[in-house]
């Protein structure tokens, strides 16, 4: 990936907690930094969890999207 404006998708919405960090953070290892990641998870524990754990590693959560069937979309930047 060459533009950091364009996201790498992640759907996760089948993982349960902790595999829904598990998931996030191996893809975020894999990026370089400054580019983003954008999280498609199911439910309100892995959005606090993927959310607060991103943040606690030094990533920047930019945006959460409400979607339908309490589906959330992340977007994260690795930093």
């Amino acid at each position: 990936m060459s533009d950091s404006t364009e996201a790498t998708a992640l759907d996760i919405t089948n993982e349960t907690c902790p595999m829904t960090f598990v998931r996030t953070r191996l893809a975020l290892d894999v990026l370089a930094k400054g580019h983003l990641l954008r999280v498609t998870l199911k439910g309100e524990e892995p959005l606090r969890n993927v959310t607060r754990s991103a943040q606690a590693l030094g990533h920047t959560v930019l945006a959460t999207e409400n979607g339908p069937d309490n589906r959330h979309t992340l977007t994260i930047r690795k930093n």
